[in-house]
């Protein structure tokens, strides 16, 4: 039976999804107040360009397997909250730590352990907005997780800027700081996230690919190829600085981008429930491919301004809608599995994607890795078309 959730919701979304919406909010404002400053940091310890898309890429990569790990292990067990609880706990604890390095490698390692925690936690987290769903509003719901996301995007460059602001330089005092919201995400999910019941006979014990549809495997296709291009958001920031804006200013630059796709988030969320989530992401993956392309023309401040709006868009159009397009055409008792794989794909393929980028800006110039990454996108925003048609005339396989 399909779950039903029947208790009052709370500014008309369902308890778990605006509960777990203030979780990634919390934990994204930690993480973005570390982001945002991380390349700049990485470079003034020796770091080269290659190596921040390197570090990013092993840190995701390396943690991938995890994310369908714990995904599969969730709809085996029946239950997400555990798996929550553990990984953003274990991401809060390793952040402060980053103020003690003194060498990238010591930052890898840290990044990795962070990103372990984010692995375990990504698919049941996901599982659990989409059993926690009504009147099939993945988009819409969706949308909300990656608002809050961005919010919390929003907030932890804010909160960077002001510090470097009043004490300039000083990442270490950053990085000391970046905890404290992660760790009052921990007490949302104890206190307001509750396990969504399931039916002990429909979970999933065992994985065969049989049990997953042609249209899933072939949007998992179309995801690695636009992944290969989609490298570390890093290289922008440094793009950024490289043209001329301050390392102090960086942060909210980075704003921008995250304010858009709040902003846009939800109203796309809901179209891409009325519309089609495919049509919706054809769109993203287009405007992709515009906005890398530019980044890899110009030089000129106002301009990239412009585009880490445009990027904004982009973001909003995808990263979200992907996840609830998975839910959609994945079974029921296998939706964490199905995700994790996903989410898999998405940081294994990171790593030739972030090391290919990174030794395109250091050998063959800044504009290289933007030109890249611009082809992958368009590439997949043809494939992705050519997926819709498919979409028409023979649903699920």
């Amino acid at each position: 039976m399909e779950h039903k959730n029947v208790e009052r919701k709370i500014l008309g979304y369902p308890r778990n999804i605006l509960f777990t919406g203030l979780t990634s909010f919390l934990t994204d404002t930690s993480v973005k107040m570390i982001y945002s400053v991380m390349p700049m940091f990485l470079m003034s310890i020796g770091a080269s360009k290659a190596s921040l898309g390197l570090i990013e890429g092993v840190a995701e990569s390396t943690a991938s397997l995890v994310k369908a790990l714990s995904g599969f292990w969730s709809d085996k067990i029946g239950k997400n909250k555990p798996f929550m609880l553990v990984g953003y706990a274990l991401s809060a604890v390793i952040m402060p730590l980053y103020a003690f390095v003194i060498s990238p490698m010591q930052v890898l390692l840290l990044r990795f352990a962070e990103r372990f925690g984010k692995g375990i936690r990504t698919a049941p987290r996901d599982s659990l907005i989409a059993g926690s769903v009504t009147n099939n509003e993945t988009g819409r719901s969706f949308g909300l997780q990656k608002a809050m996301d961005n919010s919390g995007a929003i907030a932890g460059p804010l909160i960077a800027f002001a510090l470097l602001s009043l004490f300039p330089g000083d990442f270490r005092l950053i990085f000391m700081l970046a905890g404290i919201p992660a760790i009052l995400g921990i007490f949302v999910i104890i206190f307001g996230i509750r396990e969504v019941r399931k039916n002990k006979a429909e979970l999933f014990q065992k994985f065969r690919f049989s049990d997953f549809s042609k249209r899933y495997y072939l949007f998992l296709g179309i995801i690695f190829i636009f992944t290969l291009g989609n490298s570390t958001d890093a290289l922008l920031l440094v793009k950024a600085n490289e043209a001329g804006i301050k390392v102090a200013f960086i942060p909210l630059v980075y704003l921008i981008t995250n304010t858009v796709a709040v902003i846009a988030a939800i109203p796309l969320g809901s179209l891409s429930d009325r519309v089609g989530k495919e049509k919706i992401l054809v769109a993203g993956f287009l405007i992709y491919a515009l906005v890398y392309f530019l980044f890899g023309r110009t030089s000129d401040t106002v301009a990239i301004t412009l585009l880490f709006a445009l990027y904004g868009l982009y973001s909003a159009a995808t990263d979200g809608i992907q996840k609830a397009f998975v839910t959609d055409i994945v079974d029921k008792n296998k939706k964490g599995t199905g995700l994790g794989i996903y989410n898999a794909i998405l940081g294994i393929t990171l790593l030739p994607a972030s090391i290919i980028a990174g030794v395109l800006y250091d050998r063959a110039g800044s504009a290289a890795p933007f030109y890249f990454g611009s082809s992958m996108a368009f590439l997949s925003f043809l494939l992705m078309l050519a997926f819709c048609i498919y979409g028409r005339t023979g649903r699920r396989a």
